[in-house]
């Protein structure tokens, strides 16, 4: 369904990516792991159309969208949930979820919809009217899930969903990604938290100074000595 092949970013005179390849697979959940600055997130801010590729292709359903607009690559069924959530500060929990559906049309579906998120997350029904601003780390957190999955995509991305959250909220937000991808939605995930990630997923790339260095199952990336060692502490994992 989403395929890159060979892209490359830069910042100014700074490369980002360098001739990166990957793809998601229907109903797949695939992680991207790697280091501080390995190019996790600008691969994704690349694939939703917030940067532009330098060099490469990216397909989703077989047809190229490097370079749409953002609008139109959500509309087409790629949502970015991003990092550090950025929820709209000074509008309501409502109105956030609302701002997720802005591309649609449909009013009574939107109506619909709004219930089922509350129905997922009753927090967010206790702070419908509140400011998005005033919630807890936590709390944004779903409402940014939330406010993704509003727009009705059949791809998610996800990037660190659990930064900086409490231990129990981490487990929450990955029980949430988990049952998003039972649904049937395509995940893509950039996480921080290498074993959370790679017990997860179905395929995963390891990203190192803007290169896939490695790529497989999220079981053999466990059992890898050297992934291991680099982003486990060396410890060995049952798969």
């Amino acid at each position: 369904m989403l395929r890159l092949e060979d892209v490359s970013v830069s910042y100014g005179r700074v490369a980002a990516l360098s001739g990166v390849s990957l793809e998601v697979r229907p109903g797949e959940l695939v992680s991207l792991i790697g280091a501080n600055g390995a190019g996790k997130s600008t691969t994704l801010k690349t694939i939703s159309g917030l940067l532009r590729p330098a060099a490469g292709r990216i397909t989703w359903d077989g047809a190229p969208i490097a370079g749409l607009p953002p609008g139109e690559i959500l509309r087409r069924g790629i949502a970015h949930c991003p990092e550090g959530r950025r929820v709209f500060p000074h509008l309501s929990v409502r109105e956030n979820l609302v701002m997720g559906a802005l591309l649609r049309r449909d009013s009574a579906g939107i109506r619909e919809d709004l219930e089922a998120m509350y129905a997922r997350f009753p927090r967010l029904r206790e702070r419908a009217a509140q400011a998005a601003g005033t919630l807890s780390g936590g709390e944004q957190q779903m409402l940014a899930i939330a406010r993704a999955l509003m727009s009705r995509p059949r791809l998610v991305m996800f990037d660190e969903p659990s930064l900086g959250l409490a231990p129990n909220l981490v487990e929450q937000v990955f029980e949430i990604v988990q049952e998003v991808r039972r649904q049937g939605l395509m995940v893509l995930m950039v996480e921080q938290n290498a074993l959370a990630a790679l017990s997860l997923c179905d395929r995963a790339y390891l990203l190192e100074t803007g290169r896939v260095v490695r790529a497989g199952t999220g079981a053999e990336l466990l059992e890898s000595s050297d992934v291991r060692e680099a982003y486990l502490g060396g410890r060995a994992f049952a798969a």
